[in-house]
């Protein structure tokens, strides 16, 4: 993990506990109750997992964010600067990073999440890389957790989003533009539906699924899943996806009736 970084922590135990979910602390601490004959019912001790670290992480990552873009693009306004922060520190960006430093290999699960295929979870992965920001942070202050921050989890982002077309993009209202199409085709209206909600109230992970379906068809024609913050981006992010889809694979206009 610390490769993947490019950080080496002093204390290696503040990096133990940024990747330690609740489910294992509270498996080992039911397992230490146990033994010393305790009921196991108290309330874990904050310094278990890392969810405080999580906590601390939002912060800092909040921070270097608004810092990085205030310094990059003095021109903008204060809307499209807080676009553009959102866009970065949403859960959707948070687990494009996270798999791309393979952080669910090093996650340190309960056997009831490892189980559920939690090293996978959006939510897990999210959460995790706050957790790692924060355990920088303590370690190795805000200069360390502002190298790391801008290196592995925003630099390739922002350079992207310099030339504002990636940003119009992310809120571009690729629902509308998905019904006009299936209207075009003579389809039946795109249908939604929630797939899944995961994470804590401060940041849930919403994953939304459209249906394209041919009139009269008893199946449907393509199903897309997104994933985002809120039910209204992730069905934007569905949307989007199922769009490139149908267009790279035009299928036969339906017949009108």
């Amino acid at each position: 993990m610390e490769s993947a970084l490019e950080y080496r922590f002093s204390n290696p135990e503040l990096l133990r506990q940024a990747l330690t979910h609740s489910s294992l602390a509270h498996e080992l601490e039911t397992k230490t109750a146990s033994e010393n004959g305790e009921d196991g019912a108290g309330e874990r001790p904050p310094s278990a997992d890392n969810e405080q670290f999580e906590f601390l992480g939002d912060a800092v990552l909040g921070l270097v964010t608004s810092e990085l873009l205030f310094q990059r693009f003095p021109d903008y306004r204060e809307g499209r600067l807080s676009k553009m922060r959102a866009h970065l520190v949403s859960a959707r960006h948070l687990v494009k990073i996270a798999r791309g430093l393979q952080l669910g290999r090093f996650l340190l699960l309960g056997r009831g999440e490892e189980r559920s295929g939690g090293r996978a979870k959006p939510a897990l992965l999210a959460d995790a890389l706050e957790a790692l920001i924060a355990a920088v942070y303590l370690d190795g202050g805000m200069e360390s957790a502002r190298k790391v921050i801008i290196n592995r989890i925003l630099e390739a982002e922002v350079e992207r989003l310099e030339t504002g077309q990636d940003l119009e993009d992310h809120f571009k209202d690729y629902k509308s533009a998905l019904q006009e199409w299936v209207q075009a085709k003579g389809f039946c209206q795109p249908s939604y539906s929630v797939v899944s909600e995961t994470g804590p109230d401060h940041r849930k992970l919403f994953t939304m699924e459209v249906r394209i379906q041919e009139q009269g068809a008893p199946d449907p024609l393509y199903v897309a899943e997104g994933q985002d913050s809120t039910k209204k981006k992730a069905e934007q992010q569905a949307a989007r996806l199922a769009l490139e889809h149908l267009r790279a694979h035009e299928p036969v206009q339906a017949q009108q009736s």
